[in-house]
């Protein structure tokens, strides 16, 4: 590349990057705002949640052409390529946590009619704040091309599904002996399985940003339980 074509090429990338950036602090918003109108029966926030969906669909639709783009006229290459190829996919990952905070803010507004479960909402409060906190951490690792940090993310993906695990039994225990938590209960397992495949999308972020930072894909699979338990596509 001349140094005009350089020049040319970082300030496309910033452009992307800094969309991804957006994108990252919109989906944890949603997500953390999703949790609080459930623990909290806020249909109003509910509401906000799933209208703000929109927009992320719109920035991860933007980035994507921009990548596209960039990779036709430019034709990076090695590293330069995984910076466009990981933004790009970091943007997708975003993307789809921000439809699962939506499904959830969703099942907020069903949860917020039905009669208040709060051991249970307090137990998805918990969780939340775990696959929320991974989220932050990811996308930090990423802001801050901290590869370490990636990989402390990557390696404790299987926290968020034992939690899973965990809430899963303990929904089950309530609904078998009380039957009147049983439309409560459904929901909130829901609320579980979706707040799980955010975590499992935090976990692939930490995966882009590894290959991206490195040029190396993270050797060992991530044990998977999905096969093991109950619990289908949550999607509506």
């Amino acid at each position: 590349m001349t140094e005009h074509t350089v020049k040319a090429f970082d300030e496309d990338l910033g452009r992307i990057s800094a969309d991804v950036a957006r994108l990252g602090g919109l989906a944890e918003a949603q997500v953390a705002e999703a949790i609080q109108a459930v623990v909290r029966r806020e249909l109003p926030l509910a509401d906000q949640v799933v209208a703000r969906d929109r927009k992320l669909d719109e920035l991860d639709a933007e980035v994507e052409a921009s990548a596209i783009r960039l990779i036709a006229l430019r034709q990076p290459m090695a590293h330069d390529l995984r910076q466009v190829v990981s933004a790009m996919k970091i943007s997708g990952e975003l993307e789809r946590i921000g439809d699962l905070a939506k499904n959830i803010a969703k099942r907020a507004v069903v949860l917020a009619a039905a009669e208040p479960v709060t051991p249970l909402t307090r137990s998805i409060e918990r969780m939340g704040k775990l696959v929320a906190s991974r989220l932050k951490e990811v996308l930090d690792a990423q802001a801050r091309r901290d590869v370490a940090r990636a990989v402390s993310v990557w390696s404790r993906d299987d926290e968020v599904d034992e939690h899973y695990d965990s809430l899963f039994r303990e929904l089950l225990t309530y609904m078998m002996g009380d039957p009147r938590t049983i439309q409560a209960g459904a929901h909130l397992l829901f609320v579980a399985k979706n707040l799980e495949r955010i975590g499992d999308h935090a976990t692939n972020i930490a995966e882009l940003v590894h290959y991206e930072l490195t040029g190396e894909q993270l050797g060992i699979d991530r044990p998977k339980m999905d096969s093991l338990r109950p619990g289908g596509d949550p999607s509506p």
